[in-house]
């Protein structure tokens, strides 16, 4: 039984062995689908995993999650990259509509501490605050202290670090 892989949004990111959803025909796009039109054309419990990758914030996403969470296999996962909300990235681009925090996902989990059990069951597995590296040398390590674990994560995004020294994007995998 093979591995049923979605790229959603994918635009350039053409994966071989995936299926790459866009809104636009690129070459490589193997489906073109609005992602704000739901239904996605997909069976219930179709994927293993799908791919978000900059995408969510272009979007109201909390419909999208909810369609993705269809869509998964029981024990599928959903990775997602979003720009942290201190991204530069989020002012550069006109058509970003939303800003993350490394908390907002756990909004979408039952043992999350929102105490909301009428969104989704997800699961988060894995999350990261990525830093932009380049000429910034002192990111390596403040990345790597930021998320040694998610007390730090939060204490980082609350305090005046994060204005400071800005993140680039947030990097989760959340599972069905």
């Amino acid at each position: 039984m093979s591995v049923k892989k979605l790229n959603l949004g994918c635009g350039n990111d053409i994966r071989k062995g995936w299926i790459n959803l866009d809104s636009i025909y690129l070459p490589g796009v193997d489906i073109i689908h609005d992602l704000e039109k739901l239904p996605l054309p997909f069976s219930d419990e179709e994927f293993d995993e799908v791919l978000c990758q900059d995408i969510l914030e272009h979007l109201e996403y909390i419909p999208l999650l909810k369609e993705l969470y269809r869509i998964l296999k029981f024990g599928g996962k959903l990775v997602i990259r979003v720009p942290h909300f201190t991204s530069i990235n989020n002012f550069d681009d006109p058509t970003h509509k939303k800003l993350f925090s490394i908390r907002t996902f756990e909004f979408f989990t039952k043992k999350s501490r929102f105490k909301v059990t009428h969104y989704f069951d997800y699961h988060i597995s894995y999350s990261k605050i990525v830093f932009s590296k380049g000429p910034f040398i002192y990111n390596y390590l403040l990345e790597f202290v930021v998320n040694s674990c998610s007390r730090i994560q939060r204490f980082y995004e609350m305090s005046f670090l994060s204005r400071i020294f800005p993140a680039e994007n947030i990097i989760l995998e959340i599972v069905k």
